[in-house]
């Protein structure tokens, strides 16, 4: 087997220049309230940073704390800046990078914004234009950060803001590691001073001629391309005067960039690859079906909509296709309402992002909280609390150390995949808005309206659940491309086989042009189903659209060009590697290339259709599997209709890494079938340690919530022991391969074994594998300690003292954004509800 280098990836990290700071373990937003910081309790929130398990922090200043007015200290003055570099410095000696947003709150703007440079938008009404400042100020502000937002148009205004920032880093030494970028919430703005000149050298003619196609919504074709042209334009404004005037500063004065395009109505291709990392969100709760796993019922869909992989793939397309290392995501966010979301409902979202190319989880995430102040502490008004007083906080590390395990591999490995797809924007820009300020914003909130209901985004739904390994590109992008002899694409950092065309309506003569170089080097196009039909460009258009008809005609005809009536066929006649047995078992994966040539998989089943069975894999037949959590297991061989196939156990809620090695497990025949024996009789509970006290102890035989309880049993939050003596059949024992399954845990369970300590289960499924020399047929001892949520606990805190709710500006809301009042909610089922079972062949 291929040790070394399964050690390699799995020890490995990302280390920083010149500092032994981690990219491989999870990162965490760091709400900074008022700014209201001490050294001492920077210094002990970072080493329970470095106690968890996170490799870093991202300070965010924003608004404050009722009471502690006299304490709060103004953004980037000497006093801030004093703070910020000794937990820079601190952070440092503990292993612990640091990041900061260049402002506070969201998005960019503060007392440096006046009416020149702030935000503006324009309406057109009765075919005249109305120029008007948004007026809107930047959310959730720091003392010191407030003020309107900035005009991300404006050719002058992101300079002008920086100037704030280089007066105040100016002979600074200790610097975070990376600026930060949120994602574009300036609501309205779609305008800026100049525009009409600049949409009148870009586009070629007056934009106030048109101002009625501009709000034409009959699908009168004139109408469209005016809009395709108004969108361009700010889509290169917000590319050439926002995004790389702030990278190209922050690269100046030392730091890497990390930047959250979406929501803004650019291309978040070209927007995301200005950026060092870029970052995607996964905001809210994917509805998985993974049995056991848990959906706040608040949630609103319609207001917030749900994450979706095809979305997160448009950072870690414009990472793989620039040859970025890392690519990160905001994790984590609103995934429950506050003191109700567990470690098992992160995992799989996290597994999620891991799937869609995600190299570096950021948590959304841990409030700076003073040491002194009581539970439950200062909290952002958004959860999830990563921080010490959240109710996993113990077992918060198990968790860390599994994202660290299997970033270690991601992040030094490299992207696989072979078909690259063009995203046609222009058809979507000819589309009725559905966003402020008439224009259309790529959130990752409701994707259906700018990517799921598009024929782009229905192509690469496919290809997703097909199980093809995609990239996105953009028009820009593909000026970048060249072609080896093979007719392969290379930018440089990423080969891929075949570009697709999706079928679109609009396509413009540049992008045209790409494509007939691209083509006549030997690259192999395949337009899905049809030709685009349409130039974009409302000037001149009569003219250009015979030429472009003409020349399109002719890149049709080219050898390697295919317009495909059977896109299966024509991507495997280009020999794209398709993951057909692990995409018809419902398994998400994400194919990479290791150090030494070698390709590895990250698997998981995030639905409920797979058990284990017989799979194959495009990269053929040599691999072990690594499973983070229940660690690595050789892999049992057949000769297969199609090549050799291995036998997978991943149940629902699992994940794991396929790596190269050649050493197979023995080929005998494998049944699948699985033994189960249930552990029953008197199970007797025991609490241990909690709030507001602990309740009596209890005996039953039938597995429930403690909630069902007497004695406030339905108010504790904390820990209790279960503990069962029972006998086992000679049948258990006789096996080789025991499992232990704990059915439904709420939350997380420690489990120990006739005095054998078996490791903390925190994730669906709650096994873990028994040595069978620990069992016996009689007596056997089973103690299991159970922590639950502290929801039920705050239940009863919010009648009897809501006084920990003192923040400024939204204060605590719950997750519709009401006010919060957990008084009103019912019990949260808390404990080991079971079956306990061991499973064997």
């Amino acid at each position: 087997m291929r040790v070394t280098l399964f050690l390699l990836l799995f020890f490995k990290c990302v280390l920083l220049p010149a500092q032994n700071i981690s990219t491989a373990k999870p990162w965490t937003y760091w709400w900074w309230m008022g700014s209201a910081v001490t050294k001492e309790d920077i210094s002990a929130q970072l080493q329970f940073f470095k106690k968890s398990g996170l490799g870093g922090a991202h300070i965010i200043p924003i608004y404050g704390v009722k009471g502690y007015e006299s304490k709060n200290i103004s953004f980037l003055s000497p006093q801030w800046l004093e703070m910020m570099q000794y937990t820079v410095q601190e952070g440092a000696r503990l292993g612990i990078g640091v990041d900061m947003t260049t402002g506070t709150g969201w998005p960019f703007g503060g007392p440096n914004v006046d009416t020149s440079n702030a935000a503006r938008n324009m309406v057109v009404t009765d075919g005249n234009l109305f120029i008007t400042p948004t007026k809107q100020k930047v959310k959730r502000a720091a003392p010191g950060g407030e003020g309107f937002v900035l005009d991300p148009f404006q050719s002058n205004a992101m300079d002008k803001y920086l100037t704030r920032f280089d007066s105040a880093f100016k002979g600074i030494s200790s610097k975070p590691r990376s600026m930060y970028m949120d994602s574009y919430e300036a609501y309205g703005a779609n305008w800026t001073d100049d525009f009409t000149k600049q949409f009148k050298e870009r586009r070629g003619y007056d934009l106030s001629s048109t101002l009625t196609l501009l709000t034409d919504s009959s699908g009168n074709p004139d109408a469209e391309l005016v809009k395709i042209d108004y969108h361009q334009t700010l889509a290169e404004l917000l590319y050439e005067r926002y995004a790389v005037p702030w990278t190209k500063w922050s690269r100046e004065h030392g730091f890497l960039t990390r930047y959250q395009a979406h929501g803004s109505p650019g291309n978040l291709l070209d927007l995301y690859a200005a950026s060092d990392i870029p970052e995607t969100e996964s905001f809210g709760t994917s509805r998985l079906p993974i049995p056991g796993l848990r959906v706040d019922p608040d949630y609103s869909i319609d207001q917030f909509g749900t994450p979706n992989p095809l979305a997160m793939k448009f950072a870690s397309s414009a990472a793989n296709l620039m040859g970025k290392p890392l690519v990160s995501s905001e994790t984590g966010t609103w995934l429950a309402n506050h003191f109700k979301v567990s470690l098992s409902q992160l995992k799989p979202q996290i597994d999620e992002l891991f799937v869609a190319g995600i190299n570096h989880i950021f948590y959304h995430g841990t409030t700076y909280s003073p040491d002194k102040e009581a539970y439950p502490g200062w909290l952002f008004y958004a959860s999830t609390n990563f921080g010490k007083h959240s109710h996993f906080a113990g077992e918060f590390s198990l968790m860390n150390a599994y994202v660290e395990q299997c970033q270690s591999i991601l992040q030094n490995s490299t992207s696989d995949n072979d078909l690259l797809v063009y995203f046609p924007i222009h058809d979507l820009w000819a589309t009725k808005a559905k966003s402020a300020g008439n224009v259309h914003l790529l959130e990752v909130h409701h994707v259906d309206r700018w990517l799921l209901d598009l024929p782009f985004g229905k192509l690469s739904k496919k290809l997703w659940n097909e199980g093809y390994a995609f990239d996105y590109v953009s028009d820009m992008q593909l000026k970048n491309l060249t072609s080896d002899k093979d007719g392969n694409l290379h930018s440089g950092k990423a080969i891929y086989k075949t570009l697709l065309i999706p079928a679109a309506t609009y396509l413009p003569t540049e992008t045209l042009a790409e494509l007939k170089r691209l083509a006549s080097a030997g690259v192999k196009i395949v337009f899905d189903s049809k030709l685009p039909s349409k130039v974009t460009g409302y000037a001149d258009h009569l003219k250009r659209q015979t030429i472009f008809e003409n020349e399109l005609q002719m890149l049709a005809k080219v050898k390697t060009v295919k317009v495909s009536t059977d896109l299966e066929a024509d991507l495997k006649n280009n020999s794209i590697s398709r993951e057909k047995s692990l995409s018809a078992n419902h398994l998400n994966f994400i194919r990479k290339k290791a150090t030494d040539g070698s390709k590895l998989y990250f698997v998981t089943n995030l639905g409920n259709a797979f058990q284990e069975g017989w799979v194959t894999v495009s990269a053929g037949s040599n691999f072990f599997k690594n499973d983070p959590i229940l660690g690595k297991s050789l892999l049992a061989y057949r000769k297969g209709n199609v090549g050799e196939e291995f036998f997978l156990s991943l149940a629902p809620g699992q994940s794991c890494f396929l790596l190269a090695g050649t050493e197979k497990a023995a080929r005998k025949p494998v049944s699948g079938k699985k033994e189960e024996f249930q552990i029953s009789g008197d199970w007797n509970l025991k609490f241990t340690e909690g709030k507001p006290r602990l309740p009596a102890a209890a005996k039953f035989t039938d597995l429930r919530s403690w909630t069902t309880l007497p004695d406030s049993a339905e108010f504790f939050s904390g820990k209790a022991n279960y503990k069962i003596t029972f006998d086992i059949p000679e049948a258990v024992l006789k096996n080789q391969q025991v499992e232990l399954d704990l059915g439904d845990v709420r939350e997380s369970a420690k489990v120990t074994l006739n005095g054998k300590e078996l490791g903390t289960l925190w994730s669906i499924p709650f096994r873990t594998r028994i040595d069978p020399k620990l069992l016996k047929m009689k007596d056997n001892v089973l103690e299991i300690e159970v922590t639950n949520l502290s929801a039920n606990y705050m239940r009863l805190r919010d009648t009897q003292m809501p006084d920990w709710k003192k923040f400024y500006e939204i204060n605590i809301v719950d997750i519709t954004y009401k006010k919060f009042d957990a008084a009103k909610w019912e019990p949260m089922p808390s404990g080991l509800l079971g079956p306990v079972k061991l499973v064997y062949e």
